[in-house]
């Protein structure tokens, strides 16, 4: 169900993908690409319909710019490609700010920052969120994420198993197919509280690598795209310190995910 809405999805966006850059010309309506498949953070429902804490931030940086946004759903791994091929304007995908992404688009500055986590089944020998503890097992992440990334540079003793969504590697360790998943806390945490999530539990946070997990998440433009970022940027500081950012953190988190 979920697939075939995504492809209904991006077929129509093929559509209004034709007109993003001479709306954008005249800063009236912006496109806007995410997964849909990462909750709390972004999720696509059985109906159609997008939800969670991005889609809610995007909704009210767009409200803040008077800009008419429509959304997107894209693969994760395909997401920066889709970007720079133009079907669509910008992402808000809780993606990280990092160097290596920096070289193919620009950022607005973050609007959320939250670490990195394991998770291990209840049942699990593994006592600590350590490289040592988790030597000589499995370690599942999404793949083409700032967390698979972190696992391969820190765990690596470790054998890590990338998958394409987060689904996917929720249901191999439900399942004991591996030892062990990384993600964001918050991701982790949310998924815990369900009952898909009641196999496992949270081990503890990693500690943060700011060359691999970046400064955050932030909204990625097409490079040179400098204007649209500030944009957003500034639609950021305006929804900060208006309280709008604060009800909608509050709507899905017990505590500000903004960070330091």
């Amino acid at each position: 169900m979920r697939i075939s809405k995504r492809f209904t999805l991006a077929a129509s966006a093929a559509v209004i993908a034709l007109f993003a850059s001479s709306a954008m010309a005249e800063g009236e309506k912006i496109v806007i690409g995410t997964e849909g498949a990462y909750p709390p953070f972004n999720n696509l429902e059985s109906d159609g319909t997008l939800t969670g804490f991005d889609i809610d931030i995007a909704k009210a940086l767009c409200e803040e710019m008077k800009a008419e946004c429509t959304f997107v759903t894209q693969d994760w791994d395909g997401i920066i490609p889709a970007l720079i091929a133009k079907k669509f304007d910008a992402i808000i995908a809780s993606m990280s700010i990092t160097a290596e992404r920096k070289e193919k688009v620009d950022f607005s500055k973050k609007y959320y920052n939250t670490p990195p986590a394991i998770v291990v089944p209840k049942d699990s020998e593994i006592t600590e969120a350590t490289p040592e503890a988790l030597a000589g097992k499995t370690l599942g992440a999404q793949g083409s994420t700032t967390h698979s990334n972190y696992a391969e540079a820190h765990m690596k003793d470790a054998e890590v198993k990338l998958y394409p969504t987060a689904d996917e590697y929720k249901l191999d360790i439900a399942n004991g197919r591996i030892d062990a998943v990384v993600d964001d806390v918050v991701v982790l945490s949310e998924w815990l509280k369900s009952d898909d999530g009641a196999c496992c539990k949270l081990l503890g946070t990693l500690p943060v690598d700011p060359v691999i997990n970046g400064e955050g998440a932030g909204i990625a433009v097409r490079k040179g795209e400098t204007e649209l970022a500030d944009k957003f940027t500034a639609a950021i500081a305006a929804i900060r310190a208006s309280g709008k950012y604060q009800e909608i953190n509050a709507k899905y988190f017990p505590f500000d995910v903004y960070g330091d």
